[in-house]
């Protein structure tokens, strides 16, 4: 007697993914190279066994259902967990991983990240590189949940888990900075924390994609405007949006030219960042992690990653 377990099979899986993906039958058809009756029966039969209903189809549009889109979440979940364990036997092999991936917090200099990158691409290894952009946890959750192998601009957060390790890569300062033009720009310092709530503050939204995430230098009630990233949040605060926070090495150009205003505040701010990864008996670290953490054994290196205008 078949079970729920015979028909959900990675093809299976992958079918239901690209169905939600495509957003209807006959798209996701086209792209499996499947008539569309044979995909519609096959996704019967999974309904049958599984005795839910995954898409309503009274309208055009494939749109998943409560318990449709808990199977595709579980479904991606269950992809990575298969490729982690492919990538894991294949490193074991080789020494090499086949896939290695770093998340990057919006923290980090992206321009240093690349310049490593291409020294690690001129090593010709057999290891296919990737980079992810993420947000205070949003970057440790990339790691934790084994979509990233190294995590640099870590915030630490408690109850870490025991397979992580971390090394300091450095400290940020930080400054409060609004364009000439804001009404904050010509108030009395030190500016106080009522000051600051009265006023709109722009934020990076945290990436993590479960829980509340982390929040830093918010006033409890304050109006805020959220930005994908520190260079958007920069050019809000440029255009006189809000206020808040940026990395001094980030905002000092600006500062200089005139075009932030710095202002001094009760509580400052400093950032102690990390650099993260997993190395255990079980997954012991590969050629690629090694290469990354001896890179990261350089203070210049580390430096240059918390400081936007540099290069390595």
């Amino acid at each position: 007697m078949q079970t729920p377990r015979d028909w959900l099979t990675p093809e299976a899986l992958l079918m239901l993914q690209t169905i939600g993906q495509q957003g209807s039958f006959a798209a996701a058809a086209r792209t499996l190279n499947l008539v569309p009756s044979a995909l519609t029966y096959r996704v019967r039969q999974i309904e049958d066994a599984l005795d839910v209903l995954l898409f309503d189809r009274s309208a055009r549009q494939a749109v998943p259902t409560a318990a449709g889109r808990e199977l595709l979440r579980e479904a991606s979940r269950l992809l990575d967990d298969m490729d982690a364990v492919a990538n894991r036997v294949r490193r074991v092999a080789t020494g090499w991983e086949a896939v290695f991936t770093v998340a990057v917090d919006t923290i980090v200099s992206r321009s240093v990240v690349m310049d490593l990158c291409a020294r690690f691409l001129a090593l010709g290894a057999p290891t296919r590189l990737r980079l992810r952009y993420e947000t205070l946890s949003g970057t440790l959750a990339a790691l934790t949940s084994g979509q990233a192998d190294l995590a640099l601009g870590v915030v630490l957060e408690p109850g870490l888990q025991n397979d992580i390790r971390h090394a300091v890569l450095g400290d940020i300062a930080f400054v409060y900075a609004v364009a000439p033009h804001h009404p904050l720009a010509q108030a009395p310092e030190p500016l106080s924390d009522l000051s600051l709530q009265q006023h709109r503050a722009v934020a990076v939204a945290d990436s993590v994609s479960r829980g509340t995430g982390l929040t830093m230098g918010l006033q409890g009630g304050q109006d805020v405007f959220t930005v994908p990233d520190m260079t958007s949040k920069l050019e809000a605060q440029l255009r006189g949006l809000g206020g808040g926070f940026l990395p001094e090495t980030l905002a000092r150009p600006f500062i200089d030219k005139g075009l932030l205003v710095p202002k001094s505040v009760h509580t400052p701010r400093t950032n102690t960042c990390h650099h993260a990864w997993r190395d255990t008996p079980q997954a012991p670290a590969g050629q690629a992690l090694r290469w990354w953490l001896t890179q990261l054994e350089s203070p210049a290196t580390r430096q240059a990653l918390l400081r936007p205008s540099q290069r390595v």
